[in-house]
């Protein structure tokens, strides 16, 4: 009796029928997502604007990209007038959106395609790749969708629908290969631009990671994981070691209340390239103290609290000290005074808004003469 109930139970898991491609392209041409970058009705795709949202997109949400494609769409129309921008123009734009390495690549790719392409991004996975910040996946991204090449890009979204489909036990990343390879052999000779598009949405906007609705998606009969009641707990994940807290300081120095002292980092590391307020090195091992202040003889007060932000390898926690300096107060070496009201046109990434807004908060107003935040 007891072997029959397993049975049971065994048969009701099993998927009621194979996923079909064909299944997913015609609820896609129904639900899919109206994202500027895409099109609709025949119409063919723009390389340019299909790369410049996939790399925008990388680890980064929808709702968070779309201002900021518009302004680059904005700024910089095509290839050739990016590729024509200086890079400190580029990091600005970027600012705030996070993996800043993402915005040098960006540049460095579109000078090479107009350097060795005349400005064509070429079509084939294993060109693109060669190109600058393109990787496995967006290479196969572009290929697919701007080019309608047989090409299977899979991304975090992907990887859950596809796991939870053929309930994949493998944990990620070692899973990858396993996922990418099923994905493969689901995608269609035709159309593999729109049904990468279309896994995409559905893994966005159905096949959520908490509380998908199942209900109503058009590979319900086909979902093993559903079957089984268990599709939550896909993709199965190996645990990540939290890295180690980091500390240091910052200095904000206003020079008569509407300059702020500013420098650039290096062209290398964490950051690379981006503008910053002066400050000491990051480590688990930092003491409060002022000894790496910018100036000397300066009376620094320490704000409340300290601005804490997480990179993708480490938390970092910054204990804020601020101070204000004469009009005739000469920038150190390497660094700069900026106007208040210029911020927006410098490459400062979110850490350091954070920073000066937080410091910003601790100077009466009346000492600021107008400055903004």
């Amino acid at each position: 009796m007891r072997e029959t109930s397993r049975l049971r139970r065994e048969e009701r898991a099993k998927p009621k029928a194979p996923p079909e491609a064909a299944t997913l392209l015609a609820w896609y041409d129904v639900s899919a997502r109206v994202l500027p970058w895409r099109v609709r009705g025949g119409a063919k795709p723009d390389p340019y604007r299909v790369w410049l949202s996939e790399i925008m997109l990388q680890q980064t949400r929808v709702e968070t990209v779309l201002p900021y494609y518009a302004k680059f769409l904005a700024r910089w129309p095509d290839v050739m007038s990016l590729a024509n921008a200086r890079q400190e123009e580029v990091l600005s734009a970027w600012a705030g959106l996070g993996y800043y390495a993402r915005a040098r690549n960006l540049h460095a790719c579109a000078k090479a395609v107009v350097a060795e392409f005349e400005g064509n991004f070429p079509e084939g996975e294993d060109e693109l790749r060669r190109l600058p910040g393109i990787g496995a996946y967006t290479s196969a991204a572009i290929s697919a969708i701007a080019f309608g090449k047989k090409a299977t890009p899979v991304d975090g979204n992907i990887e859950r629908v596809i796991s939870r489909l053929f309930a994949v036990e493998e944990k990620l990343p070692a899973a990858k290969k396993i996922l990418a390879r099923l994905a493969a052999e689901m995608t269609p000779p035709h159309r593999a631009g729109d049904f990468a598009q279309a896994l995409m949405d559905l893994g966005a906007t159905i096949c959520t990671p908490k509380r998908p609705a199942c209900a109503i998606c058009p590979w319900l009969d086909a979902c093993t994981a559903c079957a089984r009641g268990d599709q939550e707990t896909f993709p199965r994940k190996t645990e990540k070691a939290e890295g180690k807290l980091r500390k240091g300081a910052a200095f904000v120095v206003l020079r008569e209340g509407i300059h702020i002292l500013l420098r650039t980092r290096p062209e290398k590391g964490l950051l690379a390239s981006m503008t910053e307020v002066p400050g000491s090195e990051w480590s688990a091992e930092y003491k409060e103290s002022t000894r790496t202040a910018p100036l000397a003889g300066v009376k620094w007060r320490k704000a409340i609290g300290t601005v804490r932000h997480v990179f993708t390898h480490f938390p970092l926690e910054l204990t804020v000290y601020f101070a204000g300096v004469p009009e005739k107060t000469p920038a150190p070496h390497g660094m700069r005074f900026v106007p208040l009201d210029a911020l927006d046109d410098e490459a400062l990434p979110s850490v350091m808004r954070k920073v000066i807004a937080h410091a910003l908060e601790f100077i009466p107003e009346r000492k600021r003469k107008g400055s903004s935040k």
